[in-house]
């Protein structure tokens, strides 16, 4: 069964960085989409980032693209989100979230089958 883990998060002043990383166990193949997500108390939960492990193609959110940057490490069964420039805006609960194969809709949250814990970040002024 896949697993994903997620840890990194925090609390860090406004304009200050983090990085956040997502294990995952239980994939067959280096072929998934893995993404970002965020959710917010009283908020919808919103993408961040995508990315499809096969080839690396990268999807960003309008509202982090330039400041967040998703990477990830077939190696290591691993995905990571490098957040700079943090805004209190940012603020909420981050999961990863995985689905097998090339996904259509990559920041739809409802495309993925598969979701971690969450992992906060809180981001003060």
């Amino acid at each position: 069964q896949v697993q994903l883990v997620e840890s990194g998060g925090g609390s860090v002043q406004a304009g200050g960085s983090l990085r956040l990383s997502c294990i995952a166990s239980g994939y067959t193949y280096n072929t998934n989409t893995m993404g970002w997500f965020r959710q917010a108390p009283g908020k919808e939960r919103e993408a961040v980032a995508s990315i499809y492990t096969g080839d690396g193609s990268t999807y960003y959110a309008d509202s982090v693209k330039d400041r967040f940057t998703i990477s990830h490490d077939n190696a290591k069964n691993a995905v990571y989100l490098q957040m700079n420039s943090l805004k209190p805006d940012d603020t909420a609960m981050y999961y990863c979230a995985g689905q097998f194969g090339l996904l259509f809709q990559p920041l739809e949250p409802t495309e993925y089958q598969h979701w971690g814990q969450g992992t906060q970040v809180t981001v003060s002024s």
